[in-house]
Formats: C-alpha cells, sequence, structure tokens
C-alpha cells in the first residue's frame, strides 16, 4: 500500500494494496484503497488522537464525496497507470452512482473537465471556441486537457518522464533546465553561459552555479546575454550589460556569473523574454518591466529612452494581466489573459502586425485578431517574423516571408496575422520562430518545420544546407520521438522528448549542440550534460 497525504508524499509501500491515497479531515485520515486482485475500492476511516486508533470503519467508494474524490483526479500526482485503472473500473463508475452527470464517460472524464474549466486558456474563449476546442479534440475532454497543459508549458517547463525540463536556444550557445538546475554549452560570448571569464566555451552541457542556492524555474536566451527566474521569483542575469539590459547599473565590464537583479529582489518574477540589448520580466501578478535599450520603443514607456532597471510597462498594468512575453531583436509582445496580443517597438518587417512599419513606443493591441474574435494563447517572435499560436490549436504567421518562413507556400510578405491553414487539421501546442524558420509542435508530439534549412538546423535530411521549405513539412528525423518542447537559435535547433532525451541539429561551429566532435549535424545528435 502506498500512502498519500495532502502534501502526496510517498510512504513505504506495503504488498497487501497497490495504491492508498489519504486526505486529513478534521480529526480523521481518510483512506481511498484499491486491491491489486479484485480493483475494488474501500474507504477506511481512521480516528486517531496522537496515535492510530482501533476504530476502523469499511465503505463503498459512492459513499467518499465527490470533491474529495475530485480532489484526488486533480491534484495532478497520479500516474497514467492509476487513471487508467481508475477508467476501467465501470463496476465503481456506474451511472447508478450518481457521481458524475451523465454525459460523461466516467469519472475520470469529468475531472478532466473540471480541471479544463481552471485554465486561464480555456476560461477566456467564448462558448462557441470552447465547443470548437471540443470538437478538434474529438469530444474528449483528456485529450483537451493535455492540449492546455501542453500549452501553458510551451513557455515554461515541461514534465518528462525523467523529471521537469527547458530547453533553450540563444545565437551560438544553449541553455537547459533539469530538476531545478541549470546548464549550458556553446560559446560563452561576454559571459553568456555564466561559468566565469574563465570560460569561453562548453562542449558539453555543464551545470551554472550561483551565488546562494536557487532552483532555476526558467530560462531566455539571446544573443550576447542570459536571464533565470528561481522558484522564488527572483532574477538572476549574465552576460553583456553594455545596454544595461541585465538589468544592473554598472556596464564597464560584462557580467561573467549569475546576479540577481536588485531592482526585481521583492517583485516576484515567473517569466523573462532576452532580446538583442533588452530584456522583458513578467511577475506573477501579471506586470511587465524592461530594461536595456529603447532605441525603438520596444521597452514600451512611450519614448526612447534607454532604462538602467527594470521599469513597470505602465500602459499593460492598467489594461489587465499578461500571461506570456516575447522579445525579439528591438520589438516586443505580450499577450493578456483576455487572448489580446501587444506589439510595441520596432514595426521593421511587419513583425509588429498592424500592417505598416512605423515603430510603437507603447504596447498596441493587434486589432486583426479582435476583430474576428481569436484569442492568442502563445507567440514567438522570430529575427524578421512572427509566429502565433490560439486558444483553439490553430497557427497564425506574419513578418518577412524569406525563404518561406511564413509557411503559405511562398516568400511573399505578410503585413498582419494570416492564418496558416495547411495546419488546420492539427492541434499545435507550441510555436517557434527564428532566423527565416518557423516550427510547430502538435499535440501527438510531431513537429512541423518550414523556412530557410540554415546549416541544417530545419532538419530535413533530404535538403541541402541552404534550402527553402515554403510549407510545413513533418520531421521524419524526430518521428520515432515524442517531442514535448523546441526552441531554435541562429543556426542550430534543439529539443526535449517526453522521456528527458534533448537532441539538436544544425550547426555546431561553437559546441552549442553539446559536443565537439563535428561542425555540423544534419541528423538529431542526442545532448548529454556533465557528469557530477
Amino acid at each position: 500500500m502506498i500512502y498519500f497525504d495532502l502534501d502526496y508524499k510517498i510512504s513505504p509501500p506495503s504488498p497487501s494494496f497497490s495504491y492508498s491515497i489519504s486526505s486529513n479531515f478534521l480529526t480523521s485520515d481518510i483512506f481511498l484503497i484499491k486491491c491489486v486482485n479484485c480493483f475494488h475500492f474501500r474507504i477506511k476511516d481512521c480516528f486517531c488522537e496522537g496515535k492510530m486508533g482501533d476504530r476502523l470503519r469499511s465503505t463503498l467508494m459512492e459513499d467518499l464525496p465527490v470533491h474529495l474524490i475530485l480532489e484526488i483526479l486533480m491534484s495532478g500526482r497520479l500516474a497514467v497507470i492509476d487513471l487508467i485503472s481508475l477508467e476501467l473500473t465501470s463496476r465503481t463508475f456506474r451511472e447508478t452512482h450518481g457521481l458524475f452527470p451523465k454525459k460523461f464517460k466516467s469519472l475520470v472524464d469529468y475531472a478532466a473537465f473540471q480541471l479544463c474549466g481552471l485554465s486561464s486558456i480555456y476560461a477566456s474563449l467564448h462558448c462557441n471556441a470552447q465547443e470548437e476546442l471540443l470538437k478538434r479534440c474529438n469530444g474528449n475532454w483528456k485529450r483537451l486537457l493535455r492540449f492546455l497543459m501542453a500549452v501553458e508549458q510551451s513557455s515554461d517547463m515541461v514534465e518528462t518522464s525523467a523529471g521537469n525540463m527547458q530547453i533553450r536556444s540563444g545565437r551560438y550557445h544553449t541553455l537547459l533546465i533539469n530538476d531545478s538546475a541549470a546548464y549550458s554549452c556553446g560559446s560563452s560570448l561576454c559571459g553568456v553561459l555564466g561559468h566565469g571569464p574563465e570560460t569561453t566555451q562548453c562542449v558539453e552541457f555543464t551545470q551554472i552555479s550561483f551565488p546562494v542556492p536557487v532552483q532555476v524555474a526558467q530560462v531566455s536566451a539571446s544573443h550576447n546575454h542570459a536571464a533565470f527566474v528561481t522558484g522564488s521569483g527572483q532574477v538572476f542575469t549574465c552576460g553583456d550589460n553594455s545596454s544595461y539590459c541585465c538589468g544592473h547599473r554598472d556596464t564597464g565590464r560584462p557580467i561573467f556569473r549569475p546576479r540577481m537583479v536588485e531592482a526585481l529582489k521583492n517583485i516576484p518574477v515567473k517569466q523573462v523574454a532576452a532580446g538583442l540589448s533588452f530584456t522583458m520580466f513578467l511577475t506573477r501578478k501579471g506586470h511587465v518591466f524592461t530594461c536595456g535599450t529603447n532605441g525603438h520603443g520596444q521597452l514600451g514607456h512611450g519614448d526612447t529612452s534607454d532604462r538602467p532597471t527594470p521599469t513597470c510597462i505602465e500602459l499593460l498594468a492598467s489594461i489587465g494581466s499578461v500571461v506570456q512575453i516575447a522579445a525579439g531583436p528591438s520589438y516586443a509582445l505580450a499577450v493578456s489573459d483576455d487572448g489580446t496580443l501587444y506589439s510595441f517597438g520596432s514595426g521593421t518587417n511587419f513583425c509588429l502586425g498592424h500592417g505598416e512599419q512605423q515603430n510603437e513606443l507603447q504596447p498596441r493591441a493587434i486589432q486583426s485578431f479582435k476583430r474576428k474574435g481569436i484569442n492568442v494563447a502563445r507567440v514567438s517572435a522570430g529575427d524578421e517574423h512572427v509566429v502565433a499560436l490560439d486558444s483553439t490549436g490553430y497557427v497564425y504567421t506574419w513578418g518577412k516571408g524569406y525563404c518561406g518562413a511564413l509557411g503559405h507556400g511562398d516568400e511573399t510578405d505578410k503585413t498582419t496575422p494570416s492564418h496558416l491553414t495547411s495546419l488546420k487539421s492539427h492541434l499545435a501546442v507550441q510555436v517557434c520562430a527564428s532566423k527565416r524558420k518557423t516550427f510547430v509542435l502538435v499535440d501527438d508530439g510531431s513537429v512541423y518545420g518550414f523556412g530557410w534549412m540554415g546549416f541544417g538546423s530545419l532538419g530535413f535530411l533530404d535538403r541541402g544546407a541552404s534550402d527553402k521549405v515554403l510549407k510545413p513539412r513533418i520531421l521524419e528525423s524526430l518521428r520515432s520521438h515524442h517531442i514535448s518542447q523546441i526552441s531554435t537559435g541562429l543556426y542550430h535547433t534543439v529539443v526535449v522528448t517526453n522521456c528527458g532525451r534533448v537532441f539538436g541539429f544544425g550547426d555546431n561551429e561553437r559546441a552549442q549542440l553539446g559536443h565537439d566532435a563535428v561542425r555540423g549535424c544534419l541528423e538529431p545528435t542526442e545532448m548529454f550534460m556533465e557528469k557530477a
């Protein structure tokens, strides 16, 4: 028997039963027990005062309060086999028990429905959009829940069988989080790897040391600086701070090791986005702070004055809560909790999505999405184009169409967001844009790519290193893996699988793929962390 308390901590198992889930309820412990042999569920109510009492009572599962059952199912701590066992226990979940509405296939299905309702992405949709999303998931609430979770994790940590992970590729380097530890490999230009002034290059993932013990929760990589968010919401940065992009006032020399951003010490942050010479910070309250170069208005404060330390964008704070941010070379994007996408900064290449190329000094909502009632869920800022994912799994692109980076079968520019119809039958969960190339991850773990091959960084083994792919194609080289997250830099691309394996392909001249065997990899090559 395996016991779980309210924190779901595992106690030593007993050979009698396979699982037992407990929840402290006033003065009693309520145990839900599943017998290995007959799959019968029963409850033990154990009253105790300082120690286990003598009075035990067994009853049927239907006597357990529905809210407690749902709490167990929705805790996110049950393994897949547990849910399968519950699904198959038809005797327990007969409609006559009245544990859930008849329109749901099972209690697990009902719990998935309840969890979907708690998602900010799903809750922001109108009824018609919610119905469309359920239809796109074939009426399966569990698949819809998986979709929502995958979208939420696309800009955060992804859960793998080897632990929670996040991968981010910079210009000539790669950053990785594995179980709260941060690793880096590649070129240490201006100290971007965080290993000190003596390190110029790392040929394998090497753990980054912080000045104090921290658990790293999110990371962002740019050309010459990096930013890290800890589990407690503190922010550390390293790299070139000559433009104030690291959030520190001293600009005399690079910051070779992660340093805490003092201006945000008492403001918990949940996400960072590093642009070319500026940085965005998204707080847990949904406010956006920016610092660094502001020549094009990319800091969003209504002027072109640089900011040496993070400053709150008042306009966004007055509008509502922001749920995701993205930074391009000299422009910025912010997604609000109601699905509105705001853009500001340089209008070059039509990346702001307003139909013209003028700069925007303050956040401005992209009206084409608003007019069509489209709720944006996530967005990725490329060098010359943008790709967005809406709350029903559709993909949109705009900006420069060089080399087919927009995926519409040509190289034509799009001045406003354009629906990528060739992927409309797929449920996209992540979008990723970089130098003239785009990737789309769909809910079955497959990856579609299009644009410029760029030294093999697009991942197609049958195409040359400088070829163009004008329409989305599935990456056959990754078919044997279920991809959970993807990130692409200037000339290299990295992915994390649901098993926690990391693969990279493309340019490796500066060891950004985590090895020094070859200068380039057309075929995905596994990347390993340094051995402790």
